[in-house]
């Protein structure tokens, strides 16, 4: 035993007195600086690049065995020295493993990366200037490692005589910058403040990799450069697992967990963005993407209208083949408050030029409301439960300006649509075609106007003060509508329409009522129309008919206990009107309108009371007052 510690010793002894030879031998007879031009010279043959070693090369020791170099720049070949160059790094620093060392292979201790800058371009073709690199490094991938085998071993060695282990222990890129102008689309992008690292790098296995920086995009080619605000701007934070495949040209992350902040326009609230996953893969050489069981939280902010933030998830399975420009959205469903809950699947072709989608959209009912207040949009209405039970499902289609449900079931409160829709993102066009069952809209105007039986005084509501607009004039005045409803019954201002049908055609804020029918009291009504919404003051126009509709039930209809009048009542006319309330349009009205009663007849009734009522009705004032008025007429005017 003793003998056998005696020889280990020895051995150690040895070891250590040819490690310290080494050390010696290498910093007292070999320059680093011999290394430039190999070094220089074979970048160059692998890559094109044309490589300048500024600074000086420096051998390390302690730790680790290793060299570092300063101010080293890089150019493509079609690139002047003058111009700024494709590649540059402050300093990189590369060290060995020894124990490896003594075994004949070369493992990779460590690799250090400071300041690397790099700039991209893609011109009016589309065509990188990186291309050319990569299509350099393809073909003399493998090659590198035997040109330098020579120089890491020394004078006398020969190339075979080293393999190069990849396993490199510890990989860092610190303070990094890359910038990519896109002259196709007119943008420039800027990441900066960028950190990688990773441990344990290899070709085999999975291994720790995390990411750190800012990324800002400018929507012209020289805004960066006059120093101005980014249009967007994320803070990303990438923690994950690398599995390589080389030899399949395949990569993987594991366990993905990527944080971001972002700001999507200038100034704007900070929104923030997380992915999670348990694994995305990647086949390059079939141009294949796959991320299983994604989910994306987001937690969005408008200082006008919530605050606190508004949180939402996204659930996702995603395959795409960029190839064929494809992509496919699993099992997607969107969760959040107030009861959302919306599920689905989509396909999208034309991925990278034009995208263009189909799938299937289904919406549990959720509170519809909350969501409108959420977005600044007022709701005031009669009854507090309307719009808070809304479901849809349908197939969908459309692309990035678009979206078109196809086969529509909507349910909104108590009634049913079914049928098509459409509309532009930027709310410029909206096409419908639906079939609804009954349709109580009275509950979905606002309180100050809702309906009411005629004795609470037509005339003192309609000349109510700081009445809200009827209709949204601003977005009428830029929309292109083509739409058509149909109803079994209809209920506004307290009266009822069966099976009301309309369309509706407009372009450029002039619209059109080009057809209504519906039957009415025991009759028909029908009426067209035009509304221009391009002025300041909205233009009304209406051409209503009346035709044999039983006036008993229409006067009981609007507060009438028992209508003594009797007899189908007849009406033809054009009305005109200017406003967008209640008061204007009543104090604007003008225009003609024929009526006349067929069969009529008045039970039991004193005619002068029932005008003087009825007139009090409209103006809100008391009968008596209304009699001494019409007493007083009656005086003044002769007789027929």
């Amino acid at each position: 035993m003793k003998q056998l510690l005696r020889i280990l010793l020895a051995a150690v002894g040895i070891l250590a007195v040819v490690a310290v030879a080494a050390v010696v031998y290498v910093t007292t007879f070999l320059d680093p600086e011999d290394f430039k031009p190999r070094l220089t010279a074979v970048v160059e043959e692998q890559t094109g690049l044309n490589l300048a070693l500024e600074g000086p090369l420096t051998w390390s020791f302690y730790p680790r065995i290793g060299m570092r170099v300063e101010k080293a720049r890089a150019w493509l070949p079609e690139q002047d020295e003058d111009n700024d160059p494709f590649a540059a790094v402050s300093s990189a620093e590369v060290s060995v493993a020894f124990g490896p060392l003594l075994r004949g292979d070369i493992a990779v201790d460590g690799l250090t990366i400071n300041g690397l800058r790099l700039k991209l371009e893609r011109d009016e073709e589309g065509e990188g200037n990186w291309n050319s690199l990569l299509e350099r490094l393809s073909e003399g991938s493998g090659k590198a490692e035997t040109v330098l085998a020579p120089a890491s071993a020394g004078p006398h060695a020969d190339a075979g005589n080293l393999a190069v282990v990849l396993n490199i222990a510890s990989v860092e890129v610190k303070e990094g910058d890359i910038h990519y102008r896109d002259v196709q689309a007119g943008q420039s992008w800027h990441v900066h403040k960028l950190n990688v690292s990773g441990s344990n790098v290899n070709p085999v296995s999975s291994f720790p990799m995390k990411a750190m920086f800012t990324v800002d995009r400018h929507d012209s080619l020289d805004a960066e450069a006059l120093e101005r605000t980014p249009n967007a701007q994320s803070e990303v934070n990438l923690d994950t697992r690398i599995k390589l495949a080389l030899p399949e040209q395949q990569f993987s992350l594991e366990n993905v967990k990527l944080t971001t902040r972002n700001r999507f326009v200038p100034e704007g609230e900070i929104q923030q963005l997380n992915l999670s996953t348990p694994l995305i893969e990647t086949w390059l050489a079939e141009k294949r993407l796959a991320v299983e069981q994604g989910v994306l939280e987001t937690t969005l902010r408008n200082a006008d209208h919530w605050e606190a933030g508004l949180s939402m998830t996204l659930n996702f399975g995603l395959t795409s083949n960029w190839a064929e420009q494809t992509a496919t959205f699993k099992k997607w469903e969107l969760n959040g408050p107030d009861g959302l809950r919306m599920r689905g699947h989509l396909n999208v072709e034309q991925l990278l030029e034009s995208p263009r989608y189909q799938g299937q959209v289904t919406a549990s009912p959720f509170n519809l409301r909350a969501w409108l207040e959420r977005t600044g949009t007022e709701v005031d209405t009669e009854f507090e439960s309307a719009l808070r039970d809304v479901a849809l499902t349908s197939p969908l289609e459309g692309d990035l300006s678009q979206l078109a449900l196809t086969s529509l079931s909507l349910v909104v409160d108590d009634t049913t649509f079914t049928g098509e829709l459409s509309a532009a993102f930027d709310g410029t066009r909206l096409g419908f075609d639906l079939q609804g069952d009954t349709l109580d809209f009275d509950r979905y105007l606002p309180a100050s106007v809702a309906a009411r039986p005629a004795s609470d005084g037509l005339l003192r509501r309609a000349y109510a003060q700081e009445e809200p607009a009827l209709l949204p004039q601003a977005w009428l005045s830029t929309l292109n509508i083509d739409g058509a409803l149909q109803l079994e019954r209809f209920e506004w201002m307290g009266l009822t329409f069966e099976e009301p049908k309309m369309r509706l055609v407009g372009e450029d804020g002039l619209h059109q009522l080009q057809d209504l029918e519906a039957g009415f009291y025991g009759g028909q009504l029908s009426a067209n129309g035009e509304l221009d919404s391009r002025e300041p003051t909205m233009a009304w126009s209406l051409t209503p008919q009346v035709e044999q509709v039983d006036v008993a039930a229409l006067l009981e209809a609007l507060g009438n206990e028992s209508a003594p009048l009797r007899g189908q009542l007849e009406v033809d006319g054009n009305l005109t009107s200017r406003g967008n309330a209640y008061t204007e349009l009543v104090r604007n009205l003008n225009g003609e309108l024929a009526t006349s009663l067929a069969n009529g007849a008045i039970l039991d009734v004193n005619v002068s009371r029932e005008i003087c009522t009825l007139v009090a009705a409209l103006e809100g004032r008391k009968p008596a007052a209304t009699g001494r008025r019409i007493r007083a007429l009656n005086e003044q005017t002769p007789a027929w």
